[in-house]
């Protein structure tokens, strides 16, 4: 049984890839400039882990510009309010069977963690809005990825979010979306299940990880524990 379950927060717990990118492409023509990211680009784009880092990897490499050239940081901050906006008016929902894992998981006691690139801020306006709660409220920790110095495929937000619950990484389950956090879980010495979301079901993903179609098939903690039995005892 495990002890704890540490989600990732853009397709895991919701499909919000979309209204990121909406967002990036509003805060873009709200600054005058003529970026446009259609679904093309931002699925290549998201290659690059991190919303700034996003933005300065499309200048230098798509733009062949400096990205010195730009107030990233400005620019990032009006795409993180705008998004916070599209998700308050609704525009959002959490992907199957996340709900019920999270309401199952507390109630056996398990503890709660987010281990994710995006920002504290994207991170509260998303549990506000489908929730209807505050995000420490429901979680025992949490790590954005505007705390550490790498960020997904690298360990260090699992990292942190393991040292804020207190535990190793044999007690706790990652769930993740992309290759990317699969590789940053099973760095930090997690177990992960992996559902792919719109952006990552062109991925790969390797055969010795439970890899299911939607959430909704290990909405509670008994369907979790079997899906990592079932899969242990599957792989040679």
């Amino acid at each position: 049984m495990p002890e704890a379950l540490i989600f990732d927060v853009d397709g895991t717990l919701a499909e919000t890839e979309e209204l990121h990118r909406r967002a990036f492409n509003h805060s873009f023509a709200a600054a005058g400039l003529d970026w446009h990211w259609d679904r093309g680009i931002y699925r290549r784009l998201l290659a690059v882990t991190g919303g700034k880092e996003r933005i300065a990897h499309f200048i230098a490499h798509d733009l062949r510009r400096s990205p010195r050239d730009h107030d990233i940081a400005a620019l990032h901050r009006d795409k993180t309010d705008r998004y916070a906006a599209l998700m308050e008016a609704g525009e959002i929902a959490l992907r199957d069977g996340i709900g019920a894992l999270i309401e199952d998981a507390r109630s056996h006691g398990l503890r709660l963690g987010i281990a994710t690139t995006t920002s504290r801020p994207n991170i509260d306006a998303l549990i506000r809005a489908t929730l209807r709660a505050a995000s420490e409220d429901l979680f025992d920790a949490i790590a954005a990825g505007d705390e550490v110095q790498a960020k997904k495929p690298a360990p260090d937000v699992y990292l942190l979010a393991l040292h804020r619950l207190g535990m190793a990484a044999p007690g706790a389950v990652a769930l993740e979306d992309s290759l990317n956090g699969l590789r940053a879980a099973r760095a930090a010495g997690l177990r992960c299940i992996v559902s792919p979301a719109t952006y990552t079901t062109h991925e790969v993903f390797p055969g010795d990880v439970p890899c299911i179609e939607s959430f909704s098939m290990i909405a509670s903690v008994a369907d979790l524990r079997a899906r990592l039995k079932n899969h242990a005892e599957a792989v040679p």
